[in-house]
């Protein structure tokens, strides 16, 4: 496939309309851009091949491997600003050689190979056009080659043609307005990454990480696994995480041993690993890593796919409150961490050789000046650190003593942690042993208390679901897979089976059929009328045709009327135009004759007056009469809500759009009066309308120029029915994908009848905001906390578009399709509130995205922006009739 020059033009310039616009909205959500972020490395792509766009040879140089070099040099020698950027680049090049040589020296000598000149690969390949951009000398330099392009281009060049040059010229002007910054920090890759960079982490984390965990309790939605569980997922790549095991600028490293065993389920055996102990500014933690991720053997994607993710650990101490150590004779010891909740971590066996009490002594001097161990380690002098010794009872007698004998020792220790605002349930005198049975009777409470409360918790919370949630979602479930399983959708068979006989199924059937699995893309135009309401599924073939006919006959008469508002739209445009132009000759004669000389006399002032009245009234030899209107073709301003559709509004036309003479009654004012602020009203809606008619869906290929007339016409005909309302953006939106199925209009009306009160004269849009609300508080609490807690955007305004157009930018057309027909056939099936489920659907397929990178509401706009049409839209389908039947089945408390 090839593409003309005038296409490839057209493609050079929308790619690069795309990338200033993300550049732009990067700039506006995050108050800054950086110098090496992806959105400029692809703006810098696409100039370089605009500016290369049928580049003449002798221009680039016959002998230079770089083109774009050779032309900013040659160009720099008549051009100032290029000038200053040769010499720019000439200074980072002559860095980035300094650097190479530094760093095969240090190579050489077995040294830390140093960064060249902190600039990325991708950064140094487009080096001219990023350093001209941060200079703010590229749309100069651009606007140069445009002005003089006959001495640089051929004939086809995008630079070379007269409107597609100068338009690049000035898309330029906005990004080298901007300010970049160049304070990247070492993990900035991971603070602003792009959309496509998040999923893809995701998608490699959750690939080895698993999603259930035995110590969470059921919840509506899963949440997010704890920091101490086996399955916690890492916040790094693969070696990323096994790099911040050790000492680094973020974190203390106050304990490492390789070789500590942990089991990590009942049927294996126990595996080595590396224990280590960090503190950063606000916590510590705990982290237990298998000696197989150590290594570093594996190739990245089997490394990164590594079943032994599952069993890493990463341990907030904050969480711990007790550490049950056990001495044995043959090992090193064992601890075992036991959590707020009661749930014992997996034990820690410690090689020999005192690994053990070296460990306890780090966590002790981390945990100080704040927190301690209780009881504390005792010092001894000249072993530094050591197990208390305490008080045991002789079985003999009762009196109590310390034994100083190494066999006497306790070898089994409950140490507490104690933090600050933490309160002790024991004295801090430990008699003879700890009191294991008085703590196991206090955890054993705590349980059954938390538990109990737990599930009070729970029943209010499905009061409250019942209560809030009961109007978004029918009363009755509907199932997929009865009475027959509907998941392949409705089938061109079931549907000439109806035709043929429709007592062969039910509306309701057919209905269920679209819900769980779409309609046959071969038979959307017929079925679509049925599911919009156009037609009732027990109209006989006769019936249909006459309801046709009606709305045919209907849409007729409503052209007929706008059209000759039109026409008299356009004939007073042509009079003021006309009027304007004769004004100005008039206002140009006087001055010719106010220089004339002073002893002219008045009469030829006089003759100058009298040709300037009539000159300002005069119309154009050319101007043609207006076209006839036809009776009713203006609807009357007078008539009353209830007068239905415009030709009900009949008024003499001539008689409303004549002068009114002094001696003209009051009604005669009245009318020409309605009658102009009609025209005024539809003049301002047309100028709407072709506006986004022009810019609607151009790059799709039903929309011809024929298609664009159909589409306009078809909204102006909607729009003169609904003068009260007016055009609103995005009512074309809504009608092209009708229009694409359909290739009419004729459902249109139907679909407003529900998305009208979607748009600003309504209030649906506020009600969709405060049931999304309700939804995700009540389903995903841990996503509603962080929404409040950044900014707050709870108010749900990202979702605005989507409600808006029914998701209709967020996808493809074939995707526009299944979605909008599931959503027509849900109002019977399970919710004629879907959307809101579709909403939630989409929000929680990257909610673990949303969590872990705490996204704010500039990010999370951000973030959908990059993601639009590029959804799973089955995948949203199937979650958002999951959630439907969730609250359901929530609501019936099955």
């Amino acid at each position: 496939f090839f593409f003309t020059e005038a296409e490839t033009r057209q493609r050079l310039l929308r790619n690069v309309k795309k990338e200033v616009k993300q550049i732009m909205e990067e700039a506006v959500t995050r108050k800054f851009v950086h110098e090496d972020s992806s959105h400029i490395i692809s703006f810098c792509g696409v100039i370089e091949a605009c500016v290369l766009h049928g580049l003449k040879r002798r221009a680039a140089g016959f002998l230079r491997s770089n083109k774009l070099a050779a032309l900013f040099v040659k160009v720099g020698k008549t051009f100032p600003p290029a000038e200053t950027l040769c010499s720019k680049v000439q200074e980072l090049e002559q860095e980035i050689e300094s650097k190479q040589n530094q760093a095969r020296l240090n190579q050489d000598s077995s040294q830390k190979p140093t960064k060249i000149a902190n600039l990325t690969p991708q950064a140094i390949r487009h080096m001219w056009v990023r350093t001209a951009l941060t200079e703010k000398v590229l749309d100069k330099i651009v606007l140069y080659l445009v002005e003089n392009s006959s001495k640089f281009y051929e004939k086809e060049a995008l630079l070379r043609d007269p409107v597609d040059g100068p338009i690049l010229a000035s898309l330029l002007v906005g990004p080298c307005a901007l300010d970049y910054t160049k304070a990247k920090t070492a993990n900035h890759f991971w603070t602003d990454p792009s959309a496509d960079e998040l999923v893809q982490r995701h998608r490699i984390h959750s690939g080895y990480c698993r999603q259930d965990s035995p110590t969470k309790r059921p919840a509506l939605i899963r949440k997010r696994q704890s920091s101490g569980s086996m399955d916690d997922r890492p916040m790094f790549w693969a070696r990323d995480y096994v790099e911040s095991l050790h000492q680094n600028s973020r974190a203390t490293l106050l304990f490492g041993k390789n070789n500590v065993l942990v089991q990590p389920t009942d049927d294996m055996e126990a595996i080595p690993g590396y224990l280590s102990l960090h503190q950063s500014a606000d916590l510590m933690t705990l982290k237990w890593t298998p000696n197989q991720l150590m290594n570093g053997n594996m190739g990245d994607v089997e490394y990164e796919k590594s079943m032994y993710w599952d069993y890493a650990m990463t341990i907030r101490l904050e969480e711990i409150v007790y550490l049950h150590c056990h001495q044995q004779v043959d090992s090193g010891g064992t601890v075992v961490l036991v959590s707020q909740d009661g749930i014992q971590r997996p034990p820690l066996r410690f090689p020999k050789g005192g690994h053990l009490l070296q460990f306890l002594t780090c966590l002790e001097n981390g945990l100080l000046p704040h927190g301690q161990l209780d009881p504390p380690l005792w010092s001894q002098r000249g072993k530094g650190k050591v197990f208390p010794r305490l008080r045991r009872r002789s079985p003999h007698g009762s009196c109590e003593s310390v034994s100083d004998k190494d066999e006497d020792e306790a070898t089994d220790y409950v140490f507490r942690i104690l933090l600050p605002g933490s309160q002790s349930e024991f004295g801090m005198t430990w008699k003879l042993k700890a009191p294991l049975k008085l703590l196991c009777e206090t955890m054993k409470y705590q349980i059954i208390s938390r538990a109990f409360y737990g599930w009070l918790a729970y029943c209010r919370h499905l009061s409250t679901v019942r209560t809030h949630l009961s109007a978004l979602v029918n009363p009755t479930i509907v199932e997929c897979d009865f009475p027959v399983d509907a998941s392949g959708g409705l089938s061109k068979d079931v549907w000439e089976t109806f035709l043929q006989d429709s007592t062969a199924y039910d509306e309701q059937e057919l209905l269920r059929l679209v819900y769980f699995g779409g309609v046959d893309s071969t038979i959307r135009k017929e079925v679509w009328p049925f599911i919009l309401g156009h037609y009732h599924f027990t109209m006989t073939e006769k019936e249909r045709k006459e309801v046709d006919e009606q709305v045919r006959a209907c849409y007729e008469q409503t052209m007929s009327e706008w059209l000759g508002c039109e026409a008299i739209v356009r004939q007073r445009e042509k009079e003021q135009h006309a009027a304007a132009l004769a004004k100005c000759s008039s206002e140009a004669s006087g001055d010719r004759s106010l220089r004339q000389d002073s002893t002219i006399s008045t009469d030829v002032f006089g003759s100058v007056d009298e040709v300037d009245e009539p000159e300002s009234e005069a119309k154009p030899k050319d101007e043609k009469p207006p076209p006839k209107v036809p009776n009713g073709s203006l609807p009357n301003g007078t008539t009353s809500p209830d007068s239905g559709h415009p030709s009900s509004r009949n008024f003499s036309t001539t008689s409303a759009l004549s002068d009114c003479s002094p001696s003209a009654d009051e009604t005669s004012a009245h009318d020409s009066k309605a009658a102009q602020d009609l025209l005024d009203k539809y003049m301002l809606n047309l100028h709407r309308i072709e506006k986004d008619v022009h810019r609607c869906d151009r790059n799709y290929w039903y929309f011809t120029s024929a298609n664009l007339e159909k589409l306009r016409n078809i909204m102006c005909s909607y729009v003169w029915q609904h003068l009260d309302i007016g055009y609103v953006q995005g009512m074309c939106d809504l009608l092209a994908p009708l229009l694409v199925i359909l290739d009419d209009g004729y459902c249109f009306t139907e679909l407003m009848k529900r998305m009208n009160q979607n748009f600003p004269h309504g209030g649906a849009m506020d009600s969709h905001f405060a049931n999304m609300r309700s939804l995700i508080q009540i389903l995903d609490s841990e996503l509603f906390e962080l929404m409040q807690q950044n900014g707050d955007y709870t108010h749900f305004y990202f979702c605005y578009r989507w409600f808006l157009l029914d998701f209709k930018r967020e996808m493809v057309y074939d995707d526009v399709f299944s979605v909008w027909e599931t959503i027509w056939a849900a109002k019977y099936a399970s919710s004629s509130h879907f959307v809101l489920f579709i909403a939630l659907a989409l929000v929680e397929i990257y909610r673990d995205i949303i969590l872990e990178n705490n996204m704010d509401f500039t990010e999370i706009i951000k973030f959908f922006n990059e993601m639009a049409e590029r959804h799973d839209v089955k995948r949203v389908l199937v979650m958002a009739r999951d959630l439907v039947n969730k609250v359901q089945t929530l609501i019936e408390n099955k």
